[in-house]
C-alpha cells in the first residue's frame, strides 16, 4: 500500500520544482533584452538550450526506467539547473549564455520523466490520472507563488532577484525529496511493468516505440503544438516591452501568474475528466485552445491582451500536463518502457519547442510581432488537424487510463 505521507511530499515536490525545472524560463528573454540582446539572438540562444534538452530527453527516459535512484537523479538535476542559470551572473556573452542554456536544458529534461516515473511507481495506473491532476495543481501553484515573488522582487531589485529565488526553491525541493520514503516506490511499476510480469525481460524499447502508431501521432501532434506555443509568452513580453508599455519584471510575472491560476483548477478537472472519459479528450481540448490563443495575441496590440492569451495558455497547459504522461502510460502499459516512451514523445515535441523561439524571433525582427503570432497560429492549427485526421483520440483502449492500449 502506498504511503500517504510520501505521496503528499510528492505533491509538495511539484510545488517547489515549478521554479526550478525551466531555469529562468520567460524571464530569460527579459533579462537578456536588458543586457542589450536583440530579439532574434534571444530566440537563437533559447533554441540552443531547447535542442540540448530535446536530445537528452529520450536517454533520460531510459535512465528513469532502469534506475532505482530516482530521488538522487532528481536532486542532482535541481542543483545543476540552478548552477547553470547562475553562470549568467559571470557573463552574458553568447558563448557563456549558450553553454548555460545547454546545461540547463539537459538537466531540466530529467525532471518531467522522473516525476512521471515516481508518480506511477507510487500510485499505480488506476490512481494515476487523479494523482497527475494533483501534481499539476501543486506545480502550477508553485509557479504562481514563485512568479509573484519574482515580480515583486524584480520590481524592487531587478531581474537578478529571480536567481536567488530559484536557488531557494531548489533547496526546498531537496527537502521534499528527502521526505519521500524509498520503500514507497515500486520501480517495476514505475516503468510500466504489470505485477505478474515476474522476471520476464521486456521487449526492445525501440521495437515497442516504433511499433506504436498511436504514440507516433501523439508525438508529432505535440511537436506542432509546442512549435506554435513555446514562443508565444516570450514574444508577448518582448512585444509589450518594445512598445514601452510595461515594467519588464512585473509584466512577465503577471503573464505567468494569470496562466498558472487558470492551470490549477484545470489540472484538477483534467484528472477527473481523464478518469471518466480518458486522456484523448484532454489532448483534443488543449489543441483547440492554442489557435485561439495565437489569434488573440496577433490581433490585439495591447498589454491587456495578456489576460485572454494567458487564460488560454492555462487551459492548454493544464490539460496536457495531465494528459501527456497519462496517455503514454496507457499506450505502453505492460511494456516496461513507459518512461523512455514519454522521453521519446518529449524529444519529438522538443523539436517544435526549440525551433519556435528562433522562428518567431526571426519573423518578429524582420516583419514585426503580428506576422510572428500569425505564423505560430498556423502551426497550431496543423497540430489540431493532424490529431483529428489521425483519429487516435477515439480508438478503443487508447483513451482510457484503466487498461492497456492495443495498437
Amino acid at each position: 500500500m502506498t504511503n500517504a505521507a510520501s505521496v503528499s511530499w510528492l505533491a509538495r515536490l511539484n510545488f517547489f520544482l515549478a521554479d526550478v525545472r525551466d531555469g529562468l524560463g520567460p524571464f530569460l528573454g527579459i533579462f537578456l533584452m536588458g543586457q542589450g540582446w536583440r530579439a532574434d539572438d534571444i530566440g537563437y540562444v533559447m533554441s540552443i538550450g531547447g535542442i540540448a534538452g530535446m536530445l537528452a530527453t529520450t536517454p533520460v527516459g531510459a535512465l528513469i526506467d532502469v534506475t532505482r535512484s530516482k530521488r538522487l537523479v532528481l536532486a542532482a538535476a535541481s542543483v545543476l539547473v540552478v548552477v547553470g542559470s547562475m553562470a549568467l551572473f559571470v557573463s552574458t556573452s553568447f558563448g557563456v549564455t549558450a553553454a548555460s542554456q545547454i546545461g540547463t536544458g539537459i538537466v531540466g529534461a530529467i525532471i518531467g520523466p522522473a516525476i512521471a516515473g515516481l508518480t506511477l511507481g507510487m500510485v499505480g495506473h488506476d490512481r494515476l490520472a487523479h494523482q497527475l491532476g494533483i501534481n499539476e495543481a501543486w506545480n502550477h501553484g508553485g509557479n504562481v507563488v514563485s512568479a509573484a515573488l519574482a515580480g515583486a522582487l524584480g520590481f524592487y531589485w531587478g531581474v537578478a532577484a529571480v536567481f536567488v529565488l530559484m536557488a531557494l526553491m531548489a533547496l526546498a525541493s531537496l527537502g521534499c525529496l528527502w521526505r519521500i520514503r524509498p520503500d514507497d516506490i515500486d520501480h517495476d511499476l514505475a516503468r510500466g511493468l504489470e505485477p505478474d510480469a515476474g522476471h520476464r525481460r521486456p521487449a526492445s524499447a525501440w521495437k515497442v516505440l516504433l511499433g506504436s502508431r498511436a504514440l507516433m501521432i501523439l508525438a508529432v501532434a505535440m511537436m506542432l503544438f509546442h512549435m506554435g506555443n513555446a514562443a508565444m509568452l516570450p514574444l508577448l513580453g518582448q512585444s509589450a516591452m518594445a512598445r514601452g508599455e510595461i515594467d519588464p519584471s512585473l509584466f512577465t510575472a503577471l503573464t505567468v501568474i494569470v496562466a498558472q491560476l487558470v492551470m490549477i483548477p484545470v489540472a484538477l478537472l483534467a484528472g477527473r475528466i481523464a478518469t471518466r472519459h480518458g486522456y484523448g479528450l484532454l489532448v483534443s481540448m488543449a489543441l483547440l485552445a492554442l489557435p485561439l490563443r495565437g489569434l488573440v495575441a496577433g490581433h490585439w496590440d495591447s498589454a491587456w491582451a495578456l489576460i485572454p492569451v494567458q487564460v488560454l495558455d492555462g487551459v492548454g497547459a493544464g490539460l496536457l500536463g495531465v494528459a501527456l504522461p497519462g496517455f503514454v502510460a496507457g499506450i505502453l502499459r505492460g511494456s516496461g518502457h513507459v518512461n523512455i516512451g514519454l522521453g521519446a514523445v518529449m524529444t519529438i515535441q522538443g523539436i517544435g519547442a526549440s525551433l519556435s523561439p528562433a522562428l518567431a524571433g526571426a519573423i518578429a525582427a524582420r516583419y514585426g510581432y503580428g506576422p510572428a503570432f500569425l505564423a505560430l497560429t498556423v502551426i497550431s492549427v496543423a497540430a489540431l488537424l493532424l490529431w483529428v485526421v489521425g483519429g487516435v483520440r477515439g480508438r478503443p483502449g487508447l483513451a482510457t487510463p484503466h487498461r492497456p492500449a492495443q495498437d
